[in-house]
Parts: C-alpha cells; structure tokens; sequence
C-alpha cells in the first residue's frame, strides 16, 4: 500500500514538474509513471480439526458416568436421609462420607474422561465440571442441609446443572 502511495506521489511531482517547465516546446513526451504491483499473499485456508468421532466417544463414557456413577452419589444420599430421619447419627455420617466419596469418584471419572478428548473446549470443560463435583463432595454444609427427600430434591435440582453444564452444551445431541 505505501508502495502505490509513493509510486501515485511521484507521478503527480513528475507530471507537475514536467507541465511547468519552462523549455516546453510540446514535443516533449511524458514518461508513464511505473505502476507498482503489490504482491498476493497466497492464502491458505487449513480445515478446521474435526472431533466429531472423539467427542462422541468421550460423551459416551460421560453418559454412562452420569448414569452410574451419579445414581450411586443418590442412593448413598438416600441412606443418609433416612438415618437422619431415624437419628443415628453414626450412619448418617457414614452415609454422607459415602455420598462424598461418590462425588468425588465422579469428578476423577470426568476428569479421566475429558482428558482423552481432542477437542480443546470439551477437554476444558470436563475439567471446570470435574472441579465443580470435588468442590461439593468437600461441602460438608452441602450434606448437612439435607434432611429429607424434599431437600435432596431441591439440592439436586440446583446443583446437577451447576455440575454438568460445562459438559452438557458440547455433549448435547
């Protein structure tokens, strides 16, 4: 671009100079000012990586993680609910300790995963989610509050989306 710029400038000086001069006798002639051709870029154009195959191998694995893994996490609350509601207290706590241990079994299986898939965003995402359940496997608070099905149910219904959000936009159908 600043080539043609200074090539435009000194054919404008030149054919400024040239009508003003004073030994003009018309038969001069005007040299063609040289026309600067800039270079193409060759593009290339690289397809974009297709993951399809692997993230549907990865959602795969995830699905059955979810299926299994978190139907334990509910039966092991469950247990818990109703030593809490029967007062023993020691196999509430086993129950809960149990009920985390499931939580976190699910983090490592997401996080296991999504470290196998190709897609950079699925990979990041398993692992915000897989953080996600380690944190609330760590909440003790999260446990305590609840005491009934009722409670597990509205625990769950604001929890679970939290949970697998990060994964469930790339793993939709």
């Amino acid at each position: 671009m600043r080539t043609a710029l200074s090539a435009v400038v000194i054919t404008g000086v030149l054919l400024t100079g040239t009508a003003c001069s004073s030994d003009d006798n018309g038969s001069e002639t005007i040299a063609e000012a040289p026309v600067a051709e800039s270079p193409t870029a060759a593009t290339t154009t690289v397809p974009a990586p297709n993951y399809y195959a692997n993230t549907r191998k990865v959602c795969a694995a995830l699905n059955k993680v979810f299926d299994a893994d978190v139907a334990e996490f509910g039966t092991a609350m469950g247990k818990m609910i109703a030593y809490k509601e029967a007062k023993q207290t020691a196999e509430a706590e086993q129950a809960r300790k149990a009920a985390s241990a499931e939580l976190k079994d699910v983090a490592a299986k997401v996080r296991k995963e999504t470290a196998a898939a190709e897609d950079p965003e699925l990979k990041q995402a398993g692992a915000v989610s897989a953080t996600k359940f380690s944190r609330s496997a760590a909440d003790k608070a999260l446990f305590d509050k609840v005491k009934t099905t009722k409670d597990l149910d509205r625990t769950l219904a604001a929890k679970m989306p939290d949970w697998m959000d990060p994964i469930a936009g790339l793993c939709a159908v």
